[in-house]
């Protein structure tokens, strides 16, 4: 590695069990990805650089039609933006903590395989990133808290109006499988919820089921979250029965009762789709939830769509039947690897 060049991967995320995340007050289960990341270099430099990325930040086409169908597929941002919140939320941090900052400059520039749109947090994987270069490079890691940092990947996409909540950035930021407790009295006192790293070998062997162009999936906009905050009493009593499902699935998980976190990930998925509907949830996503249902596996959304988690509790011969239920569908496959725990680095 050339010299004081400092370079971070974060992975992306799967939420296990609950994902009403601090949004709700909630609880969840989540766990980094490690067949995917982001990766992001900062090399001291002269002058204060963002490196565009050749694919994902293009602005050279080759026609009208090449730029219209790249909008359409990819949407109008790449990580450009994202560097640059983060860089502005970590000053402003810094300053208001009294944290001093060395003057030397860097360039930041950043690379992802993270599918887009398949609801694995490929946006703030690049965010949490770049935050750990930051981290380094000023040699501040000891004076900005572990539980924190997760907070200020939140306030860089916030900076860009994407909406989101805590639970991805907790397991980006922590690494491995992180049970996370959001209850009002946590996040009003400390600004964060309780964090409890698990041991990622206790779960069993899960995969992960994605479509290529997820772009049809859910163009409904969800109503869920103003009824939520009206006090419609059948959200506010089924969010509350979705996060009860991290907690037994914690102890389901500690006891190894696959059969249990089976039954808990597929009751998941329908008290979402009660939540939700169809329309908002999308074609595209309940059929991957069905390829697995039709060969007897437990499935569940990664995120809010894209992607689904898939526990196939007969084993290989039941993964067998799931490969060829999605290869008839149209879906990708793969073996789910979890990342270990970034805590040991601090």
């Amino acid at each position: 590695m050339a010299e004081g060049l400092i370079e971070h991967r974060s992975y992306a995320r799967v939420g296990l069990l609950g994902n009403p995340s601090d949004v709700y007050f909630g609880r969840t289960i989540s766990f980094s990805l490690s067949n995917f990341w982001a990766t992001v270099v900062l090399r001291p430099s002269d002058e204060l650089v963002i490196t565009p990325h050749p694919k994902h930040d293009l602005v050279n086409f080759s026609s009208l039609d090449h730029l219209v169908n790249r909008l359409q597929s990819e949407g109008y941002y790449g990580g450009v933006r994202l560097l640059m919140a983060i860089c502005k939320v970590f000053y402003n941090y810094c300053r208001e903590h009294k944290i001093s900052l060395h003057q030397r400059k860097f360039a930041l520039s950043y690379d992802t395989n993270i599918p887009r749109q398949a609801g694995l947090s490929g946006s703030s994987a690049i965010v949490s990133a770049a935050l750990n270069c930051l981290l380094d490079f000023y040699k501040v890691r000891d004076q900005i808290k572990v539980e924190i940092r997760p907070n200020l990947v939140l306030s860089a996409e916030k900076e860009l109006g994407i909406v989101a909540g805590l639970q991805d950035r907790v397991a980006q930021i922590y690494g491995g499988l992180v049970y996370m407790e959001f209850s009002q009295e946590h996040m009003d006192k400390l600004g964060h919820g309780i964090y409890t790293p698990m041991d990622i070998n206790l779960l069993p062997p899960l995969h992960l089921v994605y479509a290529e162009n997820p772009s049809d999936s859910g163009k409904v906009h969800s109503t869920v979250k103003q009824r939520w905050l009206d006090g419609d009493k059948f959200i506010i009593t089924t969010m509350a029965e979705v996060a009860d499902l991290a907690l037994h699935g914690k102890t389901a998980i500690l006891e190894k009762n696959y059969s249990k976190l089976a039954e808990l990930m597929n009751r998941n998925f329908d008290l979402r789709r009660s939540m939700f509907g169809d329309d908002v949830i999308g074609d595209l996503n309940i059929k991957m939830v069905e390829a697995a249902r039709k060969v007897g596996a437990a499935s569940k959304f990664t995120g809010s769509g894209g992607a689904v988690i898939v526990f196939c509790p007969n084993g290989q011969s039941q993964v067998k039947l799931l490969e060829e239920e999605c290869q008839k569908a149209g879906f990708i496959v793969e073996p789910v690897k979890i990342a270990q725990s970034n805590l040991s680095r601090g």
